[in-house]
């Protein structure tokens, strides 16, 4: 089923991504339309063997749009999705607006795909470090049943968007050269250091972005009973996220068993070979879609605790890449009304 498709927010970092997918995954659309802000309207971008032109963030943007693909700031996601849904679009929403809404399906689509069916015109894709999680800890939870996380993000400059990698180049070139650089994204220097606070400060001493993982963690996995300790730390890479992840099970679980449902569940990549120095990094995981797992390793005390490592792409699987397979779940099971 073709569809008229709009991507909202066309020409920042994941909305370029976004059309590159669209691209190589050959989305089946009738049309496409790239949708921003105002300063951006106007701008040609390249698209198969055409120009497109960037339209303006409008209501009328959406008149005959079936699906939208939106990656904007939250305050613009809270504003323009009502003027979608009023249209008769279903929107794709990367922001995090609507996704802790008890109304809106939070989809990870190798997660909880079957979620999708009780959407009311907006579906939320989650945070880029809660998406990674939760590919790992979906096929544990159901061969073992999780009960405690505790996880340790190592997040990349370009989760703070393209001024974060551009403020971990220049204040690196600074750096070197002996000079102060007026970071622009980031309350500390990025360059050679690390910063242990994402987002904003919130209650018992966690952030907002630590907040996130735990509660979109216990919607898209359906329980709220795991324990979640996150520790969220940016960290002078240009893309990729990763994290350390501790698991407590009910039921104990070899290193051996581990990698064999890692290796088997969707959307995951087992590199874990210590001996020969190979796992995952950034540097070696960027442009993949996949979310790949290393250092498998049995708890030194506990026969039901395991502790691995994963990298994911935060600007493609951690965002593009999600939603994109969102939309090709709506198309997959028809429940967008094609526009006549």
């Amino acid at each position: 089923m073709n569809m008229h498709v709009a991507v909202v927010g066309a020409t920042g970092a994941v909305g370029q991504l976004v059309l590159r997918l669209l691209e190589e995954r050959r989305f089946p659309m009738q049309s496409l339309r790239l949708i921003a802000s105002p300063r951006s309207a106007g701008q040609r971008v390249p698209f198969h063997d055409k120009c497109l032109t960037v339209e303006a963030l409008s209501p009328e943007a959406f008149d005959g749009v079936d699906l939208a693909i939106a990656s904007t700031p939250d305050d613009v996601a809270g504003e323009f999705v009502p003027w979608a849904i009023a249209r008769g679009a279903i929107v794709v929403d990367e922001s995090g607006f609507h996704r802790m809404r008890a109304d809106v399906p939070l989809i990870v689509s190798e997660v909880n795909p079957q979620a999708i069916a009780h959407h009311r015109g907006i579906i939320a894709s989650p945070n880029c470090s809660t998406t990674q999680l939760v590919v790992c800890l979906k096929p544990l939870h159901d061969a073992a049943r999780v009960k405690r996380v505790v996880v340790a993000t190592y997040q990349a400059a370009s989760g703070a968007g393209v001024a974060g990698q551009r403020d971990l180049r220049s204040g690196t070139q600074q750096a070197l050269q002996g000079s102060a650089h007026d970071y622009e994204t980031f309350a500390h220097p990025l360059a050679f250091n690390l910063i242990p606070h994402i987002g904003s400060a919130k209650t018992a001493g966690y952030t907002s972005e630590e907040l996130k993982m735990v509660y979109e963690t216990h919607k898209i996995l359906g329980d709220d009973s795991i324990e979640i300790c996150p520790t969220c730390v940016r960290v002078p890479v240009s893309n990729c996220h990763s994290e350390s992840i501790f698991v407590e099970c009910e039921r104990p679980l070899s290193v051996e068993a581990a990698r064999q449902i890692f290796a088997a569940a969707p959307g995951i990549q087992v590199w874990d070979n210590l001996s020969e120095k190979h796992y995952p990094m950034p540097l070696n995981v960027d442009g993949r879609d996949d979310v790949v797992v290393g250092r498998i390793r049995q708890d030194l005390f506990n026969p039901r605790a395991l502790s691995f490592w994963c990298v994911s792409d935060n600007l493609r699987k951690g965002a593009a890449t999600n939603a994109v397979q969102i939309a090709e779940l709506l198309a997959a099971e028809r429940r967008v009304p094609c526009a006549s």
